[in-house]
């Protein structure tokens, strides 16, 4: 599938003001960027032979970025939603990912740029645009072996939301997996529970919980301040542990994943 270029998605992320100033947008891209990357090398290891840098965007559902060392190279895969962000932005994420490479600690004003700039109110928008667009969910029908997640979000909203929060698309992993238990997605409206707690061994409390924690997204959505970025604000702790066996539930919880 060929890349898509950032203006289909009606939004340009160029010519943001930061620090005080109007920065232009990179106008070479894969070679500017380079540059930058080679410079912040230098900075970082100034007694080390520079490598090469491969540069590369990639069309990816979020804003996700890797790095690698191959052969003496040293392959980054940006995502190209950043294809038009100005270079204190870039530099910001250079810095970011040579450091997370060579195992070093990220300067924290380079860290704190980087999140202003996705925390721009613009930037979420189109992030979420992009991830609506690209990326898929891949879940199981709600009604399972044992449980329907269905019906426990409906006896859930009553008991606790009256009835207000409208369903989303629920549905059961496609694995049993024990590090992701649950998990709200906003771009795409869905719960996604564990496969692990559709069965008879699963205490129907614990899964109730569950589903009562992603419930609390609907409610208290992210919450996005100074550059960083709250998935659990204040009044969504408040709540959770509002839950009757709240305690219990995560002694459980916490014996499972160390199984």
């Amino acid at each position: 599938m060929a890349e898509e270029p950032i203006s289909d998605f009606g939004f340009r992320i160029s010519d943001f003001k930061l620090e005080g100033g109007s920065q232009p947008a990179i106008r070479n891209p894969k070679s500017e960027i380079r540059n930058l990357f080679a410079s912040v090398f230098r900075e970082l290891k100034p007694r080390t032979t520079r490598p090469d840098f491969d540069i590369q965007f990639r069309p990816f559902a979020d804003v996700n970025h890797t790095i690698r060392l191959r052969e003496g190279r040293v392959v980054a895969r940006l995502s190209d939603l950043l294809q038009g962000a100005p270079p204190p932005v870039w530099e910001a994420l250079a810095f970011i990912l040579l450091c997370k490479l060579y195992r070093r600690p990220v300067p924290a004003c380079h860290e704190a740029r980087y999140r202003r700039f996705l925390g721009r109110k613009e930037v979420r928008r189109q992030v979420e645009l992009v991830r609506q667009a690209r990326g898929r969910k891949h879940l199981d029908p709600p009604q399972g072996a044992v449980y329907n997640l269905e019906r426990i979000f409906q006896e859930l909203n009553a008991r606790f939301f009256h009835g207000l929060l409208g369903m989303p698309v629920l549905g059961w992993s496609r694995s049993r997996s024990r590090t992701m238990l649950g998990h709200f997605d906003s771009a795409h409206n869905t719960i996604t529970i564990s496969r692990l707690f559709d069965s008879q061994a699963a205490p129907r409390y614990v899964l109730e919980y569950l589903m009562y924690h992603e419930m609390l997204h609907l409610r208290y959505p992210v919450v996005h301040c100074a550059g960083r970025r709250r998935v659990h604000p204040a009044e969504f702790q408040r709540d959770e542990q509002l839950f009757p066996r709240y305690q219990e539930v995560r002694r459980a919880l916490k014996a499972l994943q160390l199984q």
